[in-house]
Parts: structure tokens; C-alpha cells; sequence
């Protein structure tokens, strides 16, 4: 009888049936519908291609959503990390609350948040008021769009980074005391390199995530061309005045630049990933 190779046997049944399901399954959610979009913005054709992406205001737009959802993913990186580390090295009253309260984002409707954010901030707001005096305007402009790219994004840091910690020794951080290091040299030297991967992970997805929304940014951002409009919001305008193609050409673009953007985040995360193993 022939022995079977480990790769064989690795196999679990079904797997001819599975795979094909599989491909079939995501050539019909992700890749028909993107050879759609590249179907219609080819009807533009090259020059007027590149005059829909050129135009100043669209520029704009793109200047302000991907600077936005850079400075949101940055931001939760920071504070997500901070928040993953409390809920997992310590115990307090009230910590299953708090952990249930980072996936509120998840659960409320990014229209609903839009609205509460939206009212918050206001000048009249609770603490949109605080912030009048102080010459600092919240709501209606790009400080409001970073807040609310904050909000939808906090949950994939802390979730991402979550595991990562529980998985971390507490030993390894004991020893490196043991050997006269700092906390901060601890932190700097072995925990952080152990969780980078984990970290560029969660600020990639929470990045995709602030670059295509839509619900939360729309009420609070004040949507004034040239200023506080983001790049989806431009894409509603042109598919509402029936420019489907300068729609999906704009569309393509912000996909393009959103690729290859991810792209070298991820080869930042090999990176990382390696070298973690070296240490």
C-alpha cells in the first residue's frame, strides 16, 4: 500500500468541493463587482480618466480622507494599545463593562453615530460648548471627521491586539527585569517587538476601515467641497447627478491608492513579524 505524504493527509475531506465553493463565493461578492467598477470607469477613457481624479476638488477629497483615516488609525494604535493592555493585565470592578463597551461601534448604526457625535460636538453641545471658549471648533470640520473616524475605529485595535498580550509570558517581562532593565527598556525592547504584528495589524484594519466610511462622518463633517468633504460623500454627489462613471473612476483611484497602501503596511508587518522571531 502507498504510504500518504503528510500534505495528503493534512487535507480535510471535501477539500476539491470546499475550494471551489470558495473561489466561486468570492469571484461573485469581491471580484465581479470590481471588474464592474473598472468596466465602467474604462467608458471615460484615458484623458478623461485622468481629468475626473485631477480635478482639484476631488483632490481635496482624497487629501482629506486618507490624511484623516491615517491620523484616526494612529490615534487608535496609541489608545487601543493602552486599553487592550488595561483589560488584559488587570482586574478592577467594572472591567466587563468596559469590555463590552469597546464593541459598542460594532453594534450601533454608524447613521446613529453620526448623529450623536454630531450633536456632542455641536457648538451648543455638551462638550462642543466646553470648546467654543477655547477658540477650537469641533463639529463642521476636519477635527470632527478625525473624531468620529476615532470612534468607528477603536474596536479592530483593541480586539487585534487583545490576544497577542494574553498570549505574552508575563515570565519573559519578569526576566528582563531580572536583568536590570527599565520598564520602559522592557516595553520598548521585548513586548513590543512580540506584539508589532499584532499592532500594524490593527492599525491596517482600522485604517480601511476610517477610508470608506460614510454614516458617522456625513453629520458631523459639515460637507463643504474643498474642505471638510470626505472622498464616499463625493461618490454619493456624482452617482445622485447620475455620473456613473466619473463615480467609478473615483472610486478606482481611492481603491488603487487604498492597495497599495495595505500593501506595504503588510510587508511592514512581515517585517516586523521577522524580526520579532530574531529576538
Amino acid at each position: 500500500m502507498r504510504k500518504r505524504t503528510s500534505h495528503t493527509a493534512a487535507r480535510l475531506p471535501g477539500f476539491t468541493l470546499t475550494i471551489g465553493f470558495t473561489i466561486a463565493y468570492l469571484s461573485a461578492v469581491v471580484l465581479l463587482p470590481l471588474s464592474m467598477l473598472f468596466m465602467r470607469a474604462a467608458g471615460l477613457g484615458p484623458a478623461g480618466f485622468w481629468e475626473v481624479v485631477t480635478t482639484p476638488r476631488v483632490v481635496a477629497a482624497y487629501k482629506l480622507s486618507f490624511g484623516a483615516a491615517f491620523a484616526a488609525a494612529g490615534i487608535n494604535t496609541i489608545f487601543g494599545a493602552v486599553i487592550a493592555w488595561c483589560l488584559v493585565r488587570y482586574s478592577f470592578p467594572g472591567r466587563r463593562i468596559v469590555d463590552a463597551m469597546v464593541d459598542l461601534p460594532f453594534a450601533l448604526p454608524t447613521a446613529v453615530s453620526g448623529i450623536a457625535l454630531a450633536t456632542l460636538y455641536s457648538p451648543h453641545g455638551w462638550i462642543g460648548q466646553l470648546l467654543a471658549p477655547l477658540g477650537v471648533k469641533a463639529a463642521y470640520s476636519r477635527l470632527g471627521i478625525a473624531i468620529a473616524l476615532v470612534f468607528i475605529g477603536i474596536p479592530f485595535v483593541v480586539r487585534t491586539l487583545q490576544p497577542a498580550l494574553e498570549d505574552l509570558d508575563p515570565t519573559i517581562e519578569e526576566a528582563a527585569a531580572s536583568l536590570g532593565a527599565s520598564r520602559a527598556q522592557t516595553l520598548r525592547r521585548v513586548i513590543l517587538p512580540m506584539v508589532m504584528p499584532s499592532l500594524l495589524t490593527g492599525f491596517t484594519l482600522a485604517f480601511a476601515r476610517a477610508l470608506g466610511e460614510y454614516g458617522s462622518v456625513v453629520f458631523i463633517s459639515g460637507n463643504m467641497p474643498m474642505k471638510t468633504e470626505i472622498v464616499p460623500l463625493l461618490i454619493i454627489a456624482q452617482l445622485e447627478q447620475y455620473q456613473y462613471e466619473a463615480a467609478a473612476a473615483i472610486g478606482l483611484t481611492m481603491l488603487g491608492c487604498s492597495i497599495l497602501i495595505l500593501l506595504s503596511i503588510n510587508f511592514l508587518q512581515w517585517r516586523a513579524s521577522r524580526f520579532g522571531r530574531t529576538q
